[in-house]
């Protein structure tokens, strides 16, 4: 899948319905780490830079012939026509409000490189699992670890064209807990990313806020 990147209204290369990024300002409050997670090519690195307010940072090298055999591209489409890959972690910002900012970490999909993601989920605060329906397996991983760190996620269903299924039979395919929230998203959409971001908010805060209590 191809990136988005917004940029300022109106610079070369722009389209002028392109959100302009913000200047990184003083430190919020609370800077609050949210980690994005899945498998190689499901678009991690694209939703990271469609939400950002800032360049993102990124650690995309070139896949060369050296790869083959290890990164495995399988007959999909999309994956064959990858030519560069993350190999440490992406990185964006995007503000809530005055006190608060998100700090997006996207990590790396292929399996060599999965020794990273515990040292990535030290400090999350909750995570964004995104899928490919054409490969549902390649997220099992990533729910796994999730689970075991204990860290709060969401699911988002990015839209590559592939098998429509319900979202009771992709709950099953992924044996989610049924307080998981999924959606559907296009990781190249700044609002379609940003919807993604709020529903993960708006999940942990129902986990995180006090519990009524009855006299």
């Amino acid at each position: 899948m191809d990136s988005a990147i917004s940029e300022i209204p109106g610079t070369p290369g722009t389209s002028e319905h392109s959100a302009p990024r913000r200047e990184l300002t003083a430190t919020a409050d609370n800077g609050l780490k949210i980690v994005v997670v899945g498998g190689f090519g499901v678009g991690k690195t694209t939703l990271v830079r469609s939400v950002s307010e800032i360049r993102p940072l990124n650690t995309e090298e070139t896949m060369t012939q050296a790869g083959q055999g290890i990164d495995e591209l399988g007959d999909i489409e999309g994956l064959r026509a990858k030519s560069s890959t993350t190999v440490a972690f992406d990185f964006g910002r995007i503000t809530l409000d005055a006190r608060n900012v998100l700090y997006l970490f996207g990590a790396p999909g292929q399996e060599r490189f999965w020794f990273l993601w515990d040292r990535l989920f030290s400090g999350t605060l909750g995570a964004v699992v995104l899928v490919d329906t054409q490969r549902l397996a390649d997220s099992w991983y990533a729910i796994d670890r999730l689970e075991h760190h204990g860290t709060p996620f969401i699911v988002a269903r990015n839209d590559f064209g592939g098998p429509e299924y319900t979202s009771e039979q992709l709950r099953e395919a992924l044996d989610l807990d049924p307080g998981v929230p999924l959606i559907d998203c296009d990781a190249r959409s700044r609002e379609s990313g940003k919807d993604v971001l709020i529903t993960l908010v708006q999940h942990l805060k129902s986990l995180y806020a006090p519990q009524e209590t009855t006299p």
